[in-house]
């Protein structure tokens, strides 16, 4: 057996040599490094079970300076193609010099090693004579043996935030006990100035650290931001060009300082984020509605031992429209595991072994939150033990590197698929925004969609349970509203840290959502992009909901001939108008999937909602006073919107809640927007307009 040369790190090691191999021996063995990780490939012996991976630190010369020691077991369900094995070996400190082998097993029996390879592994990035590059946090300081507080993440970020033209760092709220919640915004060449700037390059996001005694995905994410903003490599600098990167380190720092799983209320803020009932999920939702990313990861830690590197999971509440979810599924299935298989980790479904409880599709954790809110998205759950396939990670600092390096081989992999992908996602977001704001189908208030077990077929791999709808969870003719009193909307709650929460107009306003106040209630339409996520907070029945509103359902169905005038609240849907359709002042109309053969004109109305219509004439709504919704229509005449009043509580007035919503319509005539008190915005959904675009709709 021949000792190789020791390898510049980056590169990949040359092929094991030896003169005559032993039966059953493993052959070409090759090793590249990776950022805390080295990837081991092998030719597949035939008839092998799995296979040990050995690591041996060695000199210069290749001599050993300590024992050889079993890291790794690789086994047939870690990887999609089982005739290519691989192994991410992981849990070292960086930088250090290595050799590895490897042996197969048949059942218990172990055959001969392999040749050994030798390699340096990559040292902590950024050359520490460059600043910027030179920053280090806590954990990486002490090699794993500490977490980075919060004093060194708040002084770390403020450095690269300084040192950088690429970052900038926000305030998006306070803990309970009034810790900063801040994000990193990451672009190139700089990062943008504003919600709406960042909104208009399709963002990604990354949560690193809700549960606080999680905290791998936290570090992964510091040195992922540090990689971002200094990095000088082409290709990452490219796809920053083409999109930006909220990286939100620690939206639980109460529970992180204390090491605990909620935060300083005790409560699990992974079951809040519909509900919002504490100022950590209220600042993260006003977060995605302002800076409305398109695509997420939630960064959590699993405790099985049994299970995968990185198991995975898509949003699957049964409401999520059909097309988020399979862009979820494809960069989990399609891309994840395909690239896992490369580089060696080991990615698959949450729980991965029978009997694990996990992953359900309640709407109040984040991965169904964002989906609902039309996000592609995917949990992520580092394992945080070592287990049987990884027996060397008894070792606390062993296992938190291989933890940390695994969470941030899974973000850049995340960052390239967005970017790869931007068409594909931003086209599956603006379908499903036009399909909820339809307002068609069933609502489902409880169940969630089969995940399948994937790869298969591979020996104890278990998809998560089955969480299917049950019949009297179902909503088969969906209202086109809820109405809520005057105390439901406004008055106190008890349900937040002290006994005191947000209102639920404080709540929605945080979600984002239109409301039309009327003379004696306040209207949620269910015809706008979250539609899938409204009765679960607002229906009686609704498992997980903060009031039970009154269901409004259709006045209007089937034809009506000749014109229709409206007064106080009129629901259109699935119907036929042969006639023009006027709303009088203080009125409310909402009308979807229909066909409107007349001028439809509203002058000093309460709200106006026109969503998934046909109207064959002109369009006029002139000096609204609540929320106006346009979405996915077809218009055959000009469309005019004029001198519009903000809607939504004072201190999201001026923002998205206030804005008219004109999205994805197809118009043949002008699209004319004037003198409205807040710019309409469409959320990067476009409109088709054959005529010319004017006043505050020319980018619309």
């Amino acid at each position: 057996m021949t000792a190789l040369p020791a390898l510049a790190y980056g590169k990949p090691a040359a092929t094991a040599l030896q003169m005559q191999a032993e039966p059953n021996q493993v052959q070409n063995v090759t090793v590249v490094q990776g950022d805390g990780y080295a990837t081991l490939a092998w030719t597949h012996v035939d008839g092998a079970t799995d296979y040990q991976i050995e690591r041996t630190p060695v000199a210069e010369d290749g001599t050993p300076t300590g024992n050889g020691v079993i890291v790794g077991v690789w086994r047939p369900n870690r990887q999609i193609n089982n005739d290519k094995p691989t192994f991410a070996d992981a849990g070292f400190a960086p930088g250090d010099r290595f050799q590895w082998r490897v042996r197969a097993r048949f059942g218990t029996e172990a055959q001969p090693y392999s040749a050994a390879v030798a390699g340096v592994t990559k040292p902590h990035w950024g050359d520490p004579n460059l600043p910027g590059q030179s920053l280090r946090t806590q954990w990486e300081q002490t090699l794993g043996a500490q977490y980075t507080s919060d004093v060194n993440e708040y002084a770390y970020t403020a450095a690269v935030d300084e040192l950088s033209d690429r970052v900038r760092v926000t305030e998006i709220g306070r803990t309970v006990n009034n810790r900063p919640i801040n994000m990193l915004i990451i672009g190139y060449p700089k990062a943008p100035a504003t919600p709406d700037a960042v909104a208009a390059t399709n963002p990604l996001v990354v949560n690193c650290n809700v549960h606080g005694n999680e905290p791998g995905d936290r570090e992964a994410c510091l040195i992922m931001a540090r990689q971002l903003a200094f990095t000088s490599d082409p290709a990452t600098l490219d796809m920053l060009s083409k999109t930006t990167m909220l990286i939100v380190p620690t939206l639980n720092g109460d529970g992180r300082a204390a090491n605990s799983r909620g935060n300083s209320t005790g409560q699990d803020l992974n079951r809040d984020h519909s509900l919002i009932r504490q100022p950590e999920t209220q600042a993260f939702m006003a977060m995605v509605r302002d800076y409305r990313p398109i695509a997420g990861y939630d960064g959590h830690e699993y405790g099985n031992s049994n299970t995968g590197d990185l198991p995975m999971l898509s949003p699957r509440h049964a409401n999520v429209a059909q097309g988020i979810f399979d862009q979820s599924q494809d960069m989990i299935e399609g891309h994840m595991y395909t690239q896992g298989a490369k580089d060696g980790w080991w990615a698959c479904p949450y729980g991965c072994t029978p009997g694990a409880n996990v992953g359900l599709g309640q709407e109040t954790i984040l991965r169904n939150t964002l989906g609902l809110k039309n996000v592609v998205n995917s949990l992520l759950e580092l394992r945080s033990s070592g287990g049987p396939t990884r027996p060397n990670e008894s070792n606390t600092a062993n296992n938190r590197r291989r933890k940390t390096y695994s969470g941030l081989w899974t973000f850049n992999q995340f960052l390239q698929y967005h970017v790869a992908n931007l068409d594909k996602v931003t086209k599956a977001r603006a379908e499903a925004i036009k399909f909820q704001s339809a307002n068609t189908g069933q609502i489902v208030l409880e169940g969630s969609r089969e995940i399948k077990a994937y790869p298969a077929p591979h020996p104890g791999e278990a998809p998560p349970p089955v969480d299917a709808p049950r019949e009297e969870n179902i909503i088969k003719h969906a209202p086109c509203a809820y109405k809520l009193t005057e105390e439901q909307y406004n008055g106190a709650r008890t349900d937040g840290p002290g006994g005191q929460g947000a209102t639920v107009a404080q709540r929605l306003a945080a979600h984002g959502w239109k409301v039309i106040k009327t003379a004696d209630g306040y209207i949620v339409p269910l015809s706008q992009p979250e539609r899938g996520l409204v009765p679960l907070l607002l229906d009686e029945q609704a498992v997980a909901g903060l009031v039970a509103g009154e269901r409004i359902m259709p006045t209007v169905t089937g034809t009506r001939k000749g014109a229709l005038t409206v007064s106080g609240v009129t629901c259109i849907a699935d119907a036929t108008v042969r006639g023009a359709i006027t709303v009088k002042r203080g009125a409310t109309l909402i009308a979807t999937g229909s066909t409107i053969n007349g001028l439809v004109h509203a002058d000093r109305a309460a709200g106006f909602v026109l969503t998934d219509s046909k109207v064959n004439a002109m369009v006029n709504v002139l000096n609204t006073n609540g929320p106006v919704i346009m979405v996915g229509n077809k218009i055959s005449g000009p469309v005019l919107l004029h001198g519009t009043k903000a809607s939504g509580p004072a201190n999201v007035a001026n923002g998205v809640v206030g804005a008219p919503l004109v999205a994805g319509n197809t118009l043949t005539g002008l699209l004319t927007c004037t003198s409205n008190e807040v710019k309409p915005a469409n959320l990067e959904v476009p409109n088709t307009v054959r005529g010319l675009k004017i006043g505050q709709c020319a980018r619309l």
